[in-house]
């Protein structure tokens, strides 16, 4: 037991709704509370968007100000991530949150498409977040949603656009992009490994796929993300009651394969993270 796998909680996103899970946590007060659940089950760091409170996703930064404010008062030394995600605003909005200098943010390098629409990230945008990451020393989650990505992970961090080590999270089970695939996900390790092997991954699941990629991910070695935001399910008679009780399933999951729950100070040493202040 000398391997901790870091869990990531993705508390809401901007897909799910109040009529989809009741759940799901949609103003910052819900979510403050949410994450503090999470936490106490043993996530280690939060992913996090932010919405109106009508349920409409915004990059709005005063609402991410107030819950990582929220967050480092109830989940000591917890890894606030920040998502500069598409479906939240459009351009520099998102990014707009960054001089927050929260410890993380997502960062997509590359475009795929989506259910009904293409997640556009065009290689200015791209470049500007990244730069914007450096400037505020916030360490990106890179989101790899096709293979190409991590090849164009890899480029960045070799011209000096990204400051290494990687950390890749490898997302799987987006209808229209990568699908569930057992011999992608070792392709994706085997490739990530071969070309930075400095680089720390996660993986993660979208919908049913949430717990098969839990599963793999923790028996590999590396570390895996669950929540609200990726599957409203426990299974597919019943809803997900809460962000705790699923981030407790991937709890249960690294107790099988005897690997610890990595604490938030662990997860800021494996990832390289300035300590909590």
């Amino acid at each position: 037991m000398t391997n901790p796998c870091i869990l990531c909680v993705a508390i809401t996103g901007s897909v799910p709704r109040k009529e989809n899970n009741p759940a799901v946590p949609i103003t910052v007060s819900e979510q403050i509370e949410s994450t503090h659940e999470a936490f106490e089950a043993g996530a280690s760091i939060a992913h996090c968007h932010v919405r109106l409170d009508d349920g409409t996703p915004t990059s709005d930064p005063d609402r991410f100000g107030r819950l990582m404010e929220g967050i480092r008062a109830h989940c000591p030394g917890m890894i606030v991530q920040l998502s500069t995600g598409g479906r939240s605003g459009a351009g520099a909005e998102r990014g707009g949150m960054l001089p927050l200098r929260p410890e993380m943010a997502s960062l997509s390098v590359g475009s795929n498409n989506f259910p009904t629409r293409v997640y556009e990230n065009p290689p200015d945008l791209v470049d500007w977040l990244a730069a914007e990451m450096l400037k505020y020393d916030v360490k990106p989650e890179i989101e790899a949603f096709d293979l190409s990505h991590i090849f164009q992970a890899v480029k960045m961090q070799g011209d000096g656009r990204l400051k290494g080590p990687l950390h890749v999270q490898f997302v799987m089970g987006v209808k229209n992009a990568m699908p569930v695939d057992r011999e992608v996900f070792d392709f994706y390790v085997a490739t990530l490994r071969r070309l930075t092997p400095d680089a720390t991954w996660c993986g993660a699941g979208v919908g049913p796929g949430q717990v098969l990629l839990n599963e793999w991910s923790i028996a590999a070695g590396g570390h895996t993300r669950t929540g609200l935001e990726d599957n409203i399910r426990w299974d597919r008679e019943r809803l997900a009651p809460s962000n705790a009780a699923l981030v407790g399933r991937a709890a249960e999951i690294c107790a099988r394969h005897e690997r610890p729950v990595a604490t938030p100070a662990q997860a800021r040493a494996i990832l390289g993270l300035r300590a909590a202040g």
